[in-house]
């Protein structure tokens, strides 16, 4: 009997720095890497993004062992970390590349996040609706290299120290048992 293949999620829920730095610390995630998708720009930069125009979201790719962990479980990791209630912002961040989406890359993946959605929205976790987008995965464009692992390599940037640190902590305090072992 052979292995179960990984597999790919794309998220978008805020700046990619805070997605990658939670991301990379999840046992079973294989790879993270930051970029964009869900654009008309052909191989935007980080400037197209981020001026709002390109249709873009900052995102992350996740190459996870299915085996290890599930969709699932990455989901709900994903609606902890960020809110899923506000339209194209997060935080003090604000445009359409900010938006919460869940690229899903097979017809399972689009079954297991519309079914968490709406029965964290039957839950009533939020006092506003769960704008999370569900949609088919388009052309990911790895981000620079500049923002790859820019938590791991910043740590005291003040956006990171006051933005990204905070999120990473609460992951790590409410999913104590899925940290990656160091």
């Amino acid at each position: 009997m052979s292995q179960p293949q990984n597999e790919t999620v794309t998220l978008g829920g805020g700046c990619f720095w805070c997605l990658e730095a939670v991301f990379d610390d999840l046992k079973g995630v294989e790879s993270v890497e930051s970029g964009y998708m869900g654009g008309n720009l052909k191989d935007p930069t980080y400037a197209d993004v981020c001026s709002g125009t390109s249709g873009h979201a900052e995102v992350v790719q996740i190459t996870f062992d299915p085996a290890v962990v599930s969709l699932r479980e990455i989901l709900e990791v994903f609606f902890v970390i960020h809110d899923p209630t506000t339209l194209n912002y997060q935080g003090n961040d604000y445009g359409p590349q900010y938006r919460s989406v869940i690229f899903y890359h097979s017809p399972q993946q689009k079954a297991t996040a519309e079914e968490l959605i709406a029965k964290l929205a039957t839950d009533g976790l939020w006092n506003k609706p769960i704008v999370t987008e569900v949609t088919a995965a388009a052309k990911f464009y790895i981000a620079e290299r500049e923002h790859q692992e820019f938590f791991e390599r910043n740590p005291y940037q003040p956006y990171c120290m006051m933005v990204v640190q905070p999120k990473v902590a609460k992951f790590r305090k409410k999913f104590v048992d899925r940290l990656k072992k160091k």
